[in-house]
């Protein structure tokens, strides 16, 4: 019986275990998916291996943790800097990013898209602004502060801080802040997040399974919108690949995976 995990803080919430678990059923493969609240990110790597975990998947705000922690990094990864999948492969560990193309699965039938604006600095920020770029999108990433913003400017993002914001005309704005995730809180001020939506066409939150307070905005300004859920279903299904060596077929993951959320 093989064992994977999901690490994160907070992690109560993840539907991970159940998209996976549910597959595993399913095609008769035999493991386990579990939780694994990790608080401190430099266990990351010791609790990995101490649980004996053949995968796993790792959520805010440890993915560039998780890129440190491992001895080998592949694919789309390497070039962001950011992990969200593990794999156990004879006693190493090797780090994938299956979140930039999960993303743009949800986001498909908002194209054709030419202006995107993401907020947010972290992790999931790098992986997304990445891909926009790679697809020949204009990429405008908003934070806090300018101290984060390096990464992207080196990639050719337009980069602004909150104090620095200049509003454009967006196809796209993407939430990957953590903002509404265990609060009732908006990624930006309410002024500036009026402004931004009123001068989008869609919106996107990397948070799934609630209406945020970013998406309950949208709502009431009647913009088409998506949560993290079909973004999470995407790189869920990469990441089983992953985990089982491409053993099935990416259909059938990707429908019992899509079963699992009537569960």
């Amino acid at each position: 019986m093989k064992l994977f995990a999901i690490f994160g803080d907070p992690v109560a919430h993840s539907r991970s275990p159940l998209m996976h678990n549910n597959v595993f059923k399913n095609l008769h493969y035999k493991a386990c998916y579990t939780r694994i609240h990790l608080k401190d990110e430099a266990m990351l790597r010791d609790t990995f291996f101490n649980l004996g975990l053949s995968g796993a998947n790792v959520t805010v705000p440890h993915k560039e943790a998780a890129y440190r922690a491992c001895d080998e990094v592949r694919g789309f990864a390497k070039k962001v800097g950011v992990v969200n999948t593990l794999i156990n492969e004879n006693g190493k560990l090797i780090g994938y990013n299956t979140d930039a193309d999960g993303f743009m699965y949800a986001i498909k039938e908002f194209e054709p898209l030419t202006n995107v604006l993401v907020l947010g600095a972290g992790g999931t920020s790098k992986a997304l602004a990445s891909r926009l770029l790679h697809n020949g999108m204009h990429v405008s990433v908003l934070n806090r502060s300018a101290s984060r913003l390096s990464f992207f400017e080196e990639i050719g993002c337009k980069c602004y801080s909150w104090e620095t914001f200049k509003v454009g005309h967006y196809d796209l704005v993407v939430n990957t802040t953590s903002a509404g995730l265990k609060d009732e809180e908006l990624p930006v001020p309410k002024e500036m997040i009026d402004t931004i939506l009123n001068h989008t066409h869609f919106v996107a939150d990397a948070i799934y399974g609630k209406i945020t307070p970013f998406l309950a905005l949208a709502k009431e300004k009647n913009i088409p919108f998506k949560d993290g859920s079909q973004m999470l279903l995407g790189q869920g299904v990469l990441a089983h690949e992953l985990f089982t060596k491409n053993a099935f077929k990416q259909e059938d993951i990707h429908a019992y995976m899509q079963k699992s959320f009537e569960l």
